[in-house]
């Protein structure tokens, strides 16, 4: 078995003592929506809304929120019970599944292929995906980006193989991007919009042709079977944030922008990148999904065969 897998399960234990000092006040209490968000994205928005606390207190709950890093860490602790609820890319929920996680998928945001890129500094010598050969490439392990450099490597006809991963959380691998430890960084929006700007870095591929890029919702199995209106109470109310969103981007720029310690038209940039619309899974969807798992297991990064559609929900069943 990889030691991509094996870390992704150990980290799990570790995910057990950082979320229990954030989420911990919340354990006892019958009538509360554990939220896990990332520092960019709809749900940071809904919380600064304040809209779902009044929503959930009307029907006798309340919400506690606790921010990740990035999708793995957040889905290892709905993994272990933490959180109920919270979002991320595509490839965090394959890992999440093939160990075990009782991960259900709720909705989606339609494809977003220009919001992950592959990036090398400005002055670098890299010009294509097929010049990656035998080179350092930072990324963040088991995220949407895992997916977007195994398939790019794959159009461009070079085996995963071929290069040399550095697995880094974003802070890190822009650091060691800037400083030339790395040959290239494989990274989302807003941290991508942010690199391009700062560093005049330059993109060789981003998931146009290649990756849809999607961002998926879950909830737990658990709080799901109990709670099935809540979870459609919170995506009514992030689909009336994503309304909002759509329709006036630079708003919402203003207003994510000192949270995320990001200027105005960086975090613009990003957002005009962003899909918009919260959706029911579909079949199709999942068969996109699907894809994903399959390509993960057929590369050994995930120990065994995975079905989508045993995880997918839908709204009244």
């Amino acid at each position: 078995m990889t030691r991509l897998f094996r870390r992704w399960v150990a980290r799990a234990v570790l995910s057990v003592s950082i979320v229990a000092a954030s989420v911990g006040a919340s354990y006892g209490q019958d009538k509360v929506v554990r939220v896990g968000f990332q520092k960019y994205g709809k749900l940071v928005l809904l919380k600064s809304k304040g809209s779902l606390e009044q929503k959930l207190k009307s029907v006798g709950y309340s919400v506690a929120w606790t921010e990740f890093p990035s999708g793995p860490p957040l889905l290892e602790a709905l993994n272990v019970g933490a959180i109920d609820f919270g979002n991320t890319g595509e490839a965090p929920p394959i890992f999440a599944q093939a160990a075990g996680a009782p991960i259900q998928y709720v909705a989606y945001e339609p494809p977003a292929p220009k919001g992950e890129a592959i990036l090398v500094p400005k002055d670098s010598p890299i010009k294509s995906v097929a010049d990656l050969r035998a080179k350092k490439v930072a990324l963040n392990k088991g995220s949407n980006v895992h997916y977007l450099l195994v398939k790019a490597l794959e159009k461009a006809g070079v085996k995963y193989s071929e290069i040399e991963p550095v697995f880094l959380a974003p802070a890190d691998a822009r650091a060691a991007f800037e400083r030339g430890a790395v040959d290239a960084w494989v990274i989302w929006d807003p941290f991508q919009a942010a690199a391009e700007a700062a560093t005049s870095a330059r993109t060789i591929a981003d998931g146009t042709g290649i990756v849809a890029n999607y961002q998926f919702y879950f909830a737990s199995k658990k709080f799901l079977q109990t709670d099935p209106k809540i979870v459609e109470l919170v995506l009514a109310q992030l689909s009336e944030v994503d309304d909002w969103a759509k329709g006036d981007i630079h708003a919402v720029a203003e207003q994510l922008a000192p949270s995320i310690g990001l200027s105005v038209p960086v975090v613009e940039v990003a957002l005009k990148r962003q899909a918009y619309g919260i959706k029911p899974v579909t079949d199709a969807v999942v068969a996109d999904q699907q894809q994903v798992a399959d390509t993960f297991f057929a590369l050994g990064l995930i120990p065994k065969q995975i079905k989508i559609s045993d995880v997918a929900w839908r709204p009244g069943t």
